[in-house]
């Protein structure tokens, strides 16, 4: 199949984080399958991308660019809502349409005569620009039970559940288990309750890697608060999270926010990493059994008695750490069996448009 995954917000390398690192893993997974596949997506202003965009577009005299430095065709514009120009010229015989004005751009879709699969993976609802029960004949994919549960209560759909595709082989590694990690310093992924953990706990060292990116506000905050916490080092973004998880010993994963999944608990078990995490949405169901799960609003102490039970009491760490991993090996997030599922999605939303 020829199949289009597109998103109202900027794609790799423009923009960085989940719902990217899925789609680009998952496209690269049907592509090693014999598919087709391209992205459509917003472009954002700054660096290389855009000023290849600009003459690109100029000179075709075209709406969006078309690049294939990630591997595959992106199509960019600064308003990707109508899809029709990206129809014309990819062909498409299925659209997967992700975050960002997502009905908006799923009625092009239909308008154009694309089947269309809307894939949930998160529960801000004044994303969509619309209500999913306006489409067509669209099929509906959630990344988590708690966000199909979510969209069933808030538009009446139902949804076939697929974790975000996480690729094993770019992620599992051995790890000199030698500090706590902290991915994304963001208020939303609990900056400031871990902080405060860290604070707590001076003896332990913390690492916090960066992933969206940090503006010049956030980034000062940050900056003041680790010279009051000298045992926090700000790692930059990589591509390369082998690098992380090859010194983690536990994965600290505060959210405040709603999460909908909690991509980096994946990440983290393939190595048999166990995770201190928040109860918030979908992340209970990323972590398992493989870690620990306390309420956001649990006091700090509980949170610190926690932290300290996974570094200083050997067996029970070694408990959690071989549930991370065997919690790691269900089928689930088997990238085989998504993408088993994916197609039968894929091949479902043809036959019924």
């Amino acid at each position: 199949m020829r199949i289009l995954f597109t998103s109202g917000k900027a794609f790799l390398p423009q923009n960085s984080g989940g719902v990217q690192s899925s789609t680009m893993q998952l496209a690269n997974a049907l592509i090693a399958r014999g598919h087709e596949v391209g992205v459509m997506s917003k472009l954002i202003g700054g660096g290389w991308t855009e000023l290849d965009s600009r003459i690109k577009r100029r000179i075709g005299r075209n709406r969006f660019s078309r690049d294939t430095r990630m591997g595959l065709a992106v199509y960019r514009a600064w308003d990707p809502t109508d899809a029709g120009e990206v129809v014309t010229r990819f062909r498409p015989d299925v659209a997967v349409v992700q975050s960002g004005e997502t009905v908006k751009i799923a009625k092009s879709l239909e308008a154009a005569g694309v089947p269309v699969v809307l894939y949930f993976r998160h529960v801000e609802f004044d994303d969509l620009a619309g209500d999913p029960a306006d489409l067509n004949s669209a099929h509906h994919i959630a990344n988590s039970a708690f966000t199909a549960a979510k969209y069933q209560r808030q538009f009446g759909v139902q949804s076939t559940v697929i974790p975000p595709l996480v690729q094993r082989s770019l992620y599992e590694t051995p790890s000199t288990r030698e500090t706590v990690t902290f991915i994304n310093p963001y208020p939303v992924k609990g900056r400031d309750l871990a902080f405060d953990i860290a604070e707590r706990c001076p003896d332990i060292p913390f690492t916090f890697c960066e992933s969206w990116l940090i503006n010049d506000e956030l980034r000062d905050w940050i900056t003041t608060r680790i010279a009051k916490t000298p045992n926090v080092t700000l790692r930059a973004r990589t591509n390369d999270m082998k690098t992380v998880y090859s010194k983690a010993k536990v994965l600290l994963a505060p959210s405040v926010w709603e999460e909908a999944w909690g991509r980096v608990a994946t990440e983290a078990q393939f190595s048999a990493i166990p995770v201190l995490g928040s109860s918030r949405g979908g992340l209970p169901e990323a972590i398992g059994p493989g870690g620990t799960i306390l309420d956001i609003d649990a006091p700090l102490d509980d949170w610190v008695a926690a932290l300290r039970r996974f570094w200083d009491d050997p067996a029970h760490y070694a408990a959690l750490s071989e549930a991370a991993r065997a919690h790691s090996q269900r089928p689930e997030i088997d990238a085989d069996h998504q993408i088993d599922t994916l197609l039968d999605v894929l091949h479902a939303a043809t036959q019924d448009a």
